[in-house]
């Protein structure tokens, strides 16, 4: 062992990474990226909308998010093994294609759109999982690629508390449903996503991501956005979960490689 890591500090190269890692996981919110994009700041809330809209983003999150649990359960295994770079550009490209197709309908669209946009962000996320020497043949690590839909530092949900809530406060968060949602799968195969160990974790991802989906609808309800700009909107909404889940992937790199005591000691300490 050496002594950077007795002295439960991490070599400069891993600093290096881990410091760029926080400061996307802890100050690169969509909504930042969405305002710097249109040029004015975004009103994001789901009940500025009106209820029949209302009513239809959430089940379409809802529906979202089921979708990318089944990918994630039944084929990312599909993906162990494979090496080569993460396809980012091909994923973003998709991700225009859809934004370009929704247009500017904002909530009228959502329902249809959001699930294809989700499952390219689980694919991309995946790439990157991989990419970052995750065994997607592990359920956990399967998990781990739809836990990147909680991890917007931006995403404060109706149900946190006035603290501030930082990338290893929602980890923690989340750690037993992962691991219940886990061994569940490994104990009973994966049917459907109805077992209550599933629906919990997507429940409470959904808390999260509901709010950076409220953000992009607020965006693509913009009256100029257009065709184009509903592109632009969901390559930015993608290109955004790509480096959440770099970071990610790269500080479960770091744990797998220095402990996870040492890694978030470190990220405590990080400025």
């Amino acid at each position: 062992m050496t002594n950077e890591l007795i002295d439960n500090r991490l070599p400069d190269s891993a600093a290096v990474e881990l410091r760029e890692a926080k400061r996307i996981l802890e100050h690169h919110g969509i909504a930042d990226r969405l305002t710097e994009m249109i040029g004015a700041p975004i009103t994001a809330s789901l009940r500025l909308l009106p209820d029949v809209a209302e009513n239809a983003v959430y089940a379409a999150i809802d529906k979202s998010l089921n979708v990318a649990l089944d990918v994630a359960l039944r084929t990312l295994g599909d993906d162990a093994g494979k090496t080569g770079k993460p396809r980012l550009l091909t994923h973003k490209l998709l991700a225009g294609l859809s934004g370009a197709a929704g247009g500017a309908m904002g909530g009228a669209t959502v329902a249809a759109e959001l699930p294809v946009s989700t499952v390219l962000i689980l694919r991309s996320v995946a790439d990157i999982a991989r990419s970052e020497g995750e065994d997607l043949s592990s359920v956990e690590s399967r998990l781990a690629c739809l836990q990147v839909f909680a991890l917007d530092p931006g995403a404060k949900s109706e149900v946190d508390d006035d603290t501030e809530i930082g990338y290893f406060a929602v980890r923690a968060a989340m750690a037993k449903q992962i691991r219940d949602a886990s061994q569940y799968v490994l104990k009973n195969g994966f049917a459907d996503s109805a077992a209550p160990p599933l629906v919990k974790l997507v429940a409470q991802i959904g808390k999260r991501f509901g709010v950076v989906v409220s953000e992009k609808i607020a965006a693509q309800a913009i009256p100029v956005i257009g065709a184009i700009g509903g592109a632009l909107i969901n390559s930015y909404f993608i290109d955004h979960y790509q480096d959440l889940a770099r970071a990610h992937f790269t500080i479960r790199r770091l744990e797998r490689a220095y402990g996870q005591a040492v890694v978030r000691e470190a990220y405590g300490t990080l400025t």
